[in-house]
């Protein structure tokens, strides 16, 4: 585990995360992803460390960081992690002070599979409940193929995050296994401003980076 997580007893920790099975409480977030008030700013402002406002992510050797970005407002809405042909997404989200969002967001995502045509399996994973959607996609030659992806997310103390693994990493556990670590090693930086629930917490680009108009990130 990179980062160190306060005790039960330091102020603003919370229990928002914890599921339950036949022993008792399970804190899905014991060892990641976590809040920026449950880790040393030290660890924050680490060398190794990306902070995109909102997210701080801690990436595994050959992996490569994009954003993807609303080319009308520059907006940049979601982050990248790529490791050879697999990828991690990462949103963040505010959510309630007293309760996560993931159980009904869950239900909407698994929804609009089935709209799409598609299907929606519930797992439990290392992160609790988690979602498998198959779902048809359309490539650049216009051929109909069906696309894997997992859906994970995260309550966190006033947040949600969102993890969408994709590639072979969505199907082969040996492949997720960089993906699963790089989610843990995440740090969501909430703030204290009031937002409403579900907006986006605002990401930006590292200092120094520059979008290209013809890519995402």
């Amino acid at each position: 585990m990179i980062f160190r997580r306060k005790g039960k007893n330091d102020p603003e920790t919370n229990d928002t995360d914890a599921v339950t099975d036949e022993s008792g409480p399970v804190d899905v977030r014991s060892e990641g992803p976590f809040d920026s008030t449950e880790v040393d700013a030290d660890v924050l402002e680490a060398e190794d460390r990306i902070d995109l406002g909102a997210l701080v992510v801690n990436g595994m050797p050959g992996m490569e960081l994009g954003l993807q970005v609303d080319e009308q407002s520059g907006v940049v809405q979601a982050v990248l992690l790529m490791l050879e042909d697999s990828a991690l997404e990462l949103r963040a989200f505010a959510a309630p002070r007293s309760s996560g969002i993931w159980d009904e967001v869950r239900q909407e995502i698994a929804a609009e599979a089935s709209r799409m045509g598609g299907t929606a399996t519930e797992h439990d994973g290392q992160f609790g409940t988690e979602l498998v959607l198959v779902v048809p996609v359309e490539d650049p030659e216009g051929q109909i193929f069906s696309q894997t992806s997992r859906v994970i997310g995260v309550d966190g103390p006033r947040w949600l995050l969102r993890a969408t693994v994709l590639g072979r990493a969505a199907v082969e556990p040996d492949a997720a296994l960089p993906m699963e670590e790089t989610l843990r090693n995440t740090v969501v930086v909430r703030g204290d401003e009031p937002m409403a629930v579900r907006e986006s917490l605002p990401l930006r680009m590292p200092p120094g980076a520059q979008p290209s108009p013809t890519e995402e990130a």
